[in-house]
């Protein structure tokens, strides 16, 4: 339970949102999205056709989000 006499738990909530947090969060954000969308598609089995256009700019889009992900972990114990 919160009780704001107590300085741990202000501590706790005034703590940074760092980059590595940041990057990592972006990173399985990006990787679940795209394991995601594509596990969609083959479970669709019966519709032919394969990857659409928005399916493949949504897949680009998850690639680019784990690519900026990857490259903030690097970064740090920094406040993003």
């Amino acid at each position: 339970m919160f009780d704001p006499n107590r300085s741990n738990d202000v501590k706790r909530l005034n703590r940074p949102f760092t980059k590595r947090r940041l990057g990592r969060l972006m990173l399985v954000v990006g990787v679940a999205t795209f394991v995601g969308v594509l596990s969609i598609d083959l479970v669709d089995v019966g519709r032919e056709g394969g990857i659409g256009p928005v399916q493949a700019i949504v897949l680009a889009g998850c690639v680019l989000v784990a690519v900026v992900g990857a490259t903030l972990i690097p970064l740090g114990d920094r406040p993003a």
